[in-house]
């Protein structure tokens, strides 16, 4: 089933499947286009000799390793979200929602847009919920177009959601990397120290203020702690859907964390009050009385004055950066 599958898209797919590969003398660097069989053809008749190499006897072998790691994690080919569907409830009126569907697929980006108190949390949590007509809004959640499994309610180990509200507190007593090892020890990452080293770098790159791996977690900044629960979320965990909450007032770079959890393959969606993040989104939810008003897409026009918005947000940061840096402002600033 795999021996055609590229070596890079199968580690992607399966992490664990590199350990297997190096243990085997099969090392995938620089062979990530290759497919196990291309790469077993390298080898010469002496080589597979002197290895004493099967080659049909390890590619039954490394189908036979995925199916028991998938057996073993409760990994399966089904569960894999590509979709996201929200079925229309109701306000709290009792008024039918003005949409007929909503469909959402991986890597996009969706904003929920309203007044304060208008629903948008709750939005959030029927989708965390799969909701089934059984929430305050009535509302219906499929994944991949059906109705979703009960595990994605009520497994540990399957959660459909990564959840990033604006409050984080760690109340751990362990260091940065401490911290990130144990959840990739957990998540049984074949190249831990790799996968912090690119969960930090990229944690960093978002942060206003970049922390050492050997911080405490309890002495990060409001911000630095988002930046490294955003990098943690895109890099190391399984959840398919990443449900934010107001990341306006977080202290990174919202661009960036935005790029790099559609970088790998999540949905995003997120509950905001600010204008360009509303608009960076490729469709966004008007949110009225509880209720899901209308569904718009973000059209060139508004990509237009995203454009000059996200002009206008680099020049307060780049205002923010100097103040923090012990500047005075002055006309040449601008």
């Amino acid at each position: 089933m795999h021996r055609k599958t590229k070596v890079g898209k199968l580690i992607e797919s399966y992490p664990f499947a590199m350990g297997w590969m190096i243990e085997n003398k099969l090392d995938p660097e620089g062979k990530e286009n290759m497919t196990l069989e291309e790469i077993l053809d390298e080898f010469s008749p002496e080589e597979i000799e002197n290895l004493a190499m099967d080659k049909a006897g390890l590619m039954e072998s490394l189908e036979t390793f995925i199916e028991q790691m998938k057996s073993f994690l409760g990994i399966k080919e089904e569960t894999r979200v590509r979709t996201l569907t929200i079925l229309p409830g109701r306000d709290k009126s009792g008024t039918p929602e003005g949409f007929d569907e909503l469909t959402i697929k991986t890597s996009e980006i969706i904003s929920i847009v309203g007044p304060t108190g208008s629903g948008k949390s709750r939005l959030l949590a029927d989708i965390e919920w799969t909701a089934q007509s059984d929430t305050p809004t009535g509302r219906s959640i499929l994944i991949n177009g059906e109705l979703p499994d009960r595990k994605w309610r009520f497994s540990s180990n399957n959660k459909l959601v990564a959840q990033l509200s604006q409050n984080m507190n760690f109340v751990m007593d362990l260091t940065v990397i401490e911290f990130l090892q144990l959840h990739a020890e957990s998540r049984m990452v074949v190249d831990i120290e790799g996968t912090i080293h690119r969960i930090i770098q990229a944690a960093n790159s978002l942060a206003g203020e970049k922390f050492d791996p050997e911080t405490p977690v309890t002495a990060l900044s409001g911000g630095q702690s988002r930046a490294l629960m955003i990098a943690d979320t895109a890099i190391l965990s399984t959840s398919p859907i990443v449900l934010i909450d107001e990341i306006e007032n977080a202290g990174i770079d919202r661009r960036k964390a935005l790029d790099l959890l559609v970088s790998e393959d999540k949905i995003v969606l997120m509950a905001t009050h600010d204008p360009t993040l509303a608009l960076i989104a490729d469709k966004r939810i008007i949110i009225k009385n509880g209720g899901i008003a209308s569904i718009i897409e973000t059209s060139d026009e508004e990509k237009s004055i995203l454009v000059e918005l996200e002009k206008m947000d680099s020049f307060i940061q780049s205002m923010r950066t100097s103040l923090r840096q012990g500047e005075v402002l002055n006309v040449i600033n601008n």
